[in-house]
């Protein structure tokens, strides 16, 4: 009964059921009380709301739930479920008796056979892919290859990433380049996509963010940018409504990580002594994944052709008074290649 990994109870933390979805790979939990009946509902989303808000993790989820989940009978019809997930954007919805108790979750993937629309709702933006780093932490590969030509099982990074946006509607990308620029060009000279890719070469190292002012001057007024090492899973539908709905200049993607000290940690006062001892804290953070909504006037913010790296180009915006946002996704959408862990992690997450 693999649905039961997606029903949680009302008193569990949100930080558990966050760990919930990153174990078993969903976007949507279901909360239930005794006899498995059906009481709310628990997305990504709600917990990233509560998250910007400042909310603790430690409490329950009760407390932000959706209290009036959609769900369906017994006898449920398997168009209707199609029609309901396509017109209201839903990923997964549970089966229930005529006493509300959970019977089954029905999931997107599984509903669509592979033979569905995507569940992302398309966005026409374009991407600007900064691919021109050395990528000096997969020393020795990238000796021999271009980092974003670092294959992870049968494709190279840089494709994976392009036929990841390519689905969610986004066709158009620039490719900021420097080392090795011939041997990425002439990858995809290779390649059949029905995308279109302009290639823009730096003369020099320009940083995380120097590059973007070589962008043609017609560039929309909005775009993604996206480092050449990262594989995100977002909506980028709704990120693209919360950024323009909170009027930011630039949204980064970030991921909510946890971190724990192996140690017990002293807390001393003057003279040395101890005031207190915490075994193996845990600590939260939202972590920049290298991914970003933008605005094109954020461009002039540095002189063309200068170096400037993608934090100072945030705190020039800060500066100005401009406003910048976070846009939080769970630790499991978010796919980092760019060191030797991470990049032994993805080959199996997504040979999966």
């Amino acid at each position: 009964m693999l649905y039961k990994a997606c029903l949680i109870k009302p008193d569990t933390s949100i930080k558990s059921a966050m760990f919930v979805m990153n174990q078993i790979g969903r976007k949507e939990l279901f909360v239930v009380g005794s006899g498995d009946r059906l009481e709310g509902s628990l997305s990504d989303g709600d917990i990233r709301k509560w998250i910007l808000r400042d909310g603790r993790l430690d409490i329950s989820v009760w407390e932000i739930c959706n209290r009036t989940p959609k769900s369906l009978p017994q006898n449920y019809d398997i168009e209707q479920v199609k029609s309901l997930m396509l017109e209201q954007h839903i990923e997964s919805i549970p089966i229930v008796d005529n006493k509300s108790s959970v019977l089954d979750v029905l999931i997107w993937d599984k509903v669509f056979d592979g033979q569905g629309k995507s569940f992302f709702k398309n966005v026409d933006i374009p991407v600007v892919v900064m691919a021109g780093g050395k990528g000096t932490r997969l020393d020795p590969f990238t000796k021999i290859l271009p980092k974003p030509l670092i294959p992870i099982n049968d494709k190279p990074i840089i494709e994976i990433i392009l036929d990841r946006l390519s689905a969610q509607g986004m066709k158009n990308f620039f490719l900021i380049l420097n080392y090795k620029a011939a041997m990425i060009k002439s990858y995809f000279e290779e390649v059949d996509t029905d995308c279109q890719i302009t290639f823009i070469e730096e003369k020099d190292f320009l940083g995380t963010a120097g590059g973007l002012s070589l962008l043609p001057k017609t560039m929309p007024d909005t775009f993604l940018i996206t480092n050449c090492d990262v594989i995100i899973d977002a909506d980028y539908t709704d990120l693209l409504k919360f950024h323009r709905e909170n009027r930011f200049v630039l949204t980064a993607i970030v991921s909510c990580r946890n971190f724990t000290v192996p140690y017990g940690v002293c807390e001393i006062e003057n003279g040395g002594v101890l005031k207190g001892m915490r075994e193996k804290p845990e600590y939260n953070f939202l972590v920049n994944t290298g991914v970003y909504l933008m605005d094109k006037k954020l461009i002039s913010l540095f002189p063309a052709g200068l170096s400037c790296q993608m934090n100072e180009l945030i705190e020039l915006a800060l500066g100005q008074g401009l406003r910048v946002g976070a846009y939080p996704i769970q630790e499991k959408h978010w796919i980092d290649i760019g060191q030797w862990d991470e990049f032994h992690k993805a080959i199996k997450l997504l040979g999966a």
